[in-house]
């Protein structure tokens, strides 16, 4: 299967038979980012993580007290 990943627009190769591959034929939601972007992105969110100035929401919790 072939796949371009959306930062970068390279074109990769993937087995037909990986979740990957499965979940990206199946949901077209699912987007493709290659290795590289994904880890550029991974270590720059660190760093803004290391600053402190960055709040990193995971879970959104709505709570509200009436």
């Amino acid at each position: 299967m072939r796949v371009r990943c959306i930062l970068c627009e390279k074109i990769d190769t993937l087995n037909d038979e990986t979740l990957l591959a499965k979940r990206l034929r199946n949901r077209p939601i699912h987007t493709y980012m290659c290795e590289t972007c994904h880890e550029r992105i991974a270590q720059k969110t660190k760093e803004r993580l290391a600053t402190g100035k960055f709040r990193f929401f995971r879970t959104s919790k709505h709570e509200t007290e009436w």
